[in-house]
């Protein structure tokens, strides 16, 4: 019981990691998005560039050059602040090809329709795409968030005394690292499973009410 309770101080770490970094990247995801499907060829370019270069790079390399260059280097910043970072980054492009998927699978007629019933822009994005774009990235998101909650263990690597972290000092201590990091996978799907079971209800539901 005590060894579980030691991994359980890294839990509400891992959380809290997770959570902001996957809040920050479904706000972001947003407009580089758009971004990304723009008619302005030098936008979309930049776009596509951006996303190129963020996805090419390991998440374990961004987190070290955030935190060891350019938080050493030039900007002073706590551990946690470069996981966001980090994080939150890499969330935002993923998000946004999340969105970018969902986008692409609404009917073009759908557009037609909305602009020959002379709907503003932003109405025919709040009544039209968004709901189904919304709805078609659920599933995909509810897996990016189980991914990121697991990706979340490079942390340790720069001291964030998360699961992983508490799970590696406690091998080390006990000198038991088959039964810690049993119980730390445990623990992981203890997390993931619900997740990916309200994201199978949420989007039950949302079809229901679609069809109806």
């Amino acid at each position: 019981m005590g060894m579980l309770l030691q991994l359980l101080r890294g839990l509400p770490w891992t959380l809290a990691l997770m959570a902001t970094a996957f809040a920050v990247g479904s706000v972001l995801g947003l407009p580089l998005m758009m971004a990304r499907v723009s008619r302005l060829l030098p936008l979309r370019l930049a776009a596509t560039v951006l996303f190129a270069i963020v996805r090419s790079i390991p998440p374990l390399v961004w987190l070290f050059i955030i935190f060891f260059g350019i938080g050493f280097g030039l900007i002073n910043m706590s551990a946690f602040t470069a996981c966001l970072i980090a994080f939150g980054m890499i969330a935002a492009i993923n998000m946004a090809e999340i969105y970018r998927g969902g986008l692409i699978a609404i009917h073009f007629g759908q557009f037609e329709a909305a602009h020959a019933l002379n709907l503003s822009g932003w109405h025919v994005f709040r009544d039209v795409v968004a709901p189904q774009m919304f709805r078609v990235a659920l599933p995909s998101s509810a897996t990016y968030a189980i991914g990121l909650f697991k990706d979340s263990a490079i942390a340790s690597t720069i001291g964030i005394p998360e699961l992983t972290y508490q799970a590696n000092y406690l091998s080390q201590t006990t000198f038991q690292g088959l039964k810690v990091f049993g119980l730390v996978g445990l623990i992981y799907i203890a997390v993931s499973l619900p997740v990916a079971w309200m994201s199978r209800l949420l989007d039950a539901k949302i079809r229901a009410k679609v069809a109806r």
